[in-house]
Formats: C-alpha cells, sequence, structure tokens
C-alpha cells in the first residue's frame, strides 16, 4: 500500500480496510489479519494498525473476540456504505460540480469517461 501525505496513515488504513469489507474480500464475522500481521503486510508500525482497529470498533466495523482477535461486524459492508454516500455526497460531489462548471466539463464527457471506466474495470 502507498501512503499519500495529504491524510493521516492510521485513517488511509481504515479507508483500504473498509474497501476490503465492502468488497467482500474480508466477510461479516469473518476474522482479519492481527494488528501485528497488517503491520507488517502495510510496513506500518502495529500502533498505526491499532489505531486504525480502534478507530473502525468505534464505528461498530469491527468487533474484538478477547483471545481471537477482530472479526468482521454482520453489518459492516452496509454501515461503510451509508457513510462512504453520505461523504461523496456532501463533500465530493459539490467540489466536482463546481470543477465541472469551472472547466466547463459537459454530462455528455462524464459519460464517456464512466463508461470507459466501467469497460476497465470488467476487463
Amino acid at each position: 500500500m502507498e501512503f499519500k501525505d495529504t491524510q493521516a496513515i492510521y485513517l488511509q488504513i481504515v479507508d483500504w480496510m473498509c474497501d476490503n469489507i465492502v468488497k467482500e474480500k474480508w466477510k461479516s464475522d469473518e476474522r482479519i489479519p492481527s494488528v501485528r500481521e497488517l503491520g507488517i503486510l502495510l510496513e506500518v508500525n502495529p500502533n498505526t494498525v491499532m489505531r486504525a482497529y480502534e478507530c473502525l470498533q468505534n464505528q461498530h466495523i469491527i468487533y474484538n473476540k478477547r483471545g481471537l482477535g477482530f472479526f468482521v461486524s454482520e453489518d459492516a459492508s452496509v454501515r461503510i456504505t451509508e457513510r462512504k454516500r453520505t461523504e461523496f455526497i456532501g463533500q465530493v460531489l459539490p467540489e466536482f460540480f463546481r470543477q465541472m462548471k469551472l472547466l466547463g466539463i459537459s454530462w455528455e464527457v462524464i459519460h464517456c469517461e464512466f463508461e470507459k471506466l466501467n469497460r476497465e474495470e470488467d476487463s
């Protein structure tokens, strides 16, 4: 995983983990990597991973089974999707529309780019 300078590393790990849950790489009630395992995998300090896990626990995305590790909550995918949609509509779209208008980008161009992206993902 490549980290950006624009956001705290633990928050980038949270986003990456949420993406894995939504993509069903980690399913409901499935054990996720331990703090140490994920720290090694992502080449970060285990304390950074633990901070991400605490954040996800506070959001009820994961839960801890004492002595067994962390697991994906039953409704984690729904919670993540609802939160990300709200953030997208409230924060990303207004700036996106502002940039479209400023740069004179039409809906046709957006539609073509969206279709191109879908074709690339299907390949």
